[in-house]
């Protein structure tokens, strides 16, 4: 039987593979964006969306050279939802694996993935080093940039948009509004 974890077990599977806060805040806010857009696009769904952000990046830390396909194996092993393991194989999509994002949710998580990285990014050098008084071309101008946050993928960023549909400022304003839903608890 294959099943979806809550977000306390998804928590605690994601802890015996990251200790490091930097990727578990980066696991708790790609969680937080999900879950922002599942209450739009699949609001039945938003806790397998939050499951799917949060588990993401699971194998990331230990094994970054296997990225996806370690991931993958831990979660068989588990016995987690077959949609559940899909999710986090396409967002490596032409990274580390070859299994496209087939549903929005799968786009939305490869689109910000990246792009949260490097909203991020800019909030740091911000004086608020807040979301909540970010603007888009704050954002547009470091990407711009390829030297700032050089590990974000503007390309994958770009290639996300594309898959749904959205212009480049609409994906970067709308998940500005998201990581804004995650204040005060997520500022960053």
């Amino acid at each position: 039987m294959h099943s979806v974890p809550t977000m306390e077990e998804a928590w605690a599977l994601l802890q015996e593979y990251n200790q490091e806060e930097f990727h578990l805040r980066h696991a708790r806010i790609v969680s937080g964006v999900l879950g922002y857009f599942a209450k739009e696009y699949a609001p039945e769904e938003e806790a397998f969306w939050r499951v799917a952000g949060l588990l993401h990046d699971l194998d990331f830390e230990q094994y970054p050279e296997q990225h996806c396909i370690k991931g993958r194996e831990i979660m068989e092993e588990r016995g987690l939802d077959p949609k559940l393991i899909h999710a986090m194989m396409s967002h490596g999509w032409n990274l580390t694996t070859d299994v496209e994002p087939e549903n929005t949710m799968e786009k939305i998580l490869y689109a910000t993935d990246e792009l949260t990285g490097l909203i991020g990014a800019v909030t740091l050098m911000r004086p608020s080093k807040s979301v909540s008084d970010l603007e888009l071309k704050s954002v547009k101008k470091k990407f711009k940039d390829k030297k700032f946050a050089a590990g974000c993928s503007r390309e994958v960023i770009s290639q996300g948009a594309e898959m749904l549909g959205w212009s480049l400022d609409d994906l970067i304003s709308r998940t500005i509004l998201a990581m804004r839903s995650l204040l005060p608890e997520m500022d960053i």
